[in-house]
């Protein structure tokens, strides 16, 4: 069931300019992080403390119909703000290209075999990830999307 709620716009306008282009054109436009080839995505996410729907242009990492959303923030001491809206709110919505389809978002275990799997295709998918975890003493957390049925 998709997600209701009011839109609240994030405050970077060009992570707002870049999420609203690229689900208004169903992922014709603005699809690529700017200035490179790698593919984004769009997460809807329920705020934690708002109750409104925020919506965050994230780098793809897509595996056999499931997704991994890397929680960066480029190697900042803290997650991003996404993060705890995942942790309170683990039914999401994800846009790739011109499909959308509801998700169940599950954090992975930093010390676990699955952790690693995913980490390793994250890094694959957008190699500045291994550099980001060399900037924070945290151990960047990862969120693995399973589809939910219709």
């Amino acid at each position: 069931m998709p997600l209701q709620g009011e839109y609240a716009p994030g405050t970077s306008e060009q992570a707002r300019r870049q999420a609203e282009a690229f689900e208004t054109s169903k992922g014709a436009d603005a699809s690529v992080l700017p200035g490179t080839e790698w593919p984004i995505i769009v997460l809807t996410s329920v705020g934690a403390k708002t109750g409104k729907l925020r919506k965050t242009a994230l780098m793809r990492v897509e595996h056999d119909g499931r997704y991994a959303v890397v929680a960066s923030k480029g190697g900042a001491p803290k997650p991003p703000t996404w993060f705890w809206n995942l942790k309170a709110n683990p039914h999401v919505e994800l846009q790739d290209g011109a499909v959308t389809r509801d998700y169940l978002a599950r954090e992975l275990d930093t010390a676990s075999e699955e952790y690693a799997r995913w980490w390793e295709r994250a890094v694959a998918a957008y190699p500045p990830y291994a550099e980001y975890q060399e900037r924070t003493t945290r151990r960047i957390e990862v969120f693995v999307l399973e589809p939910l049925e219709a």
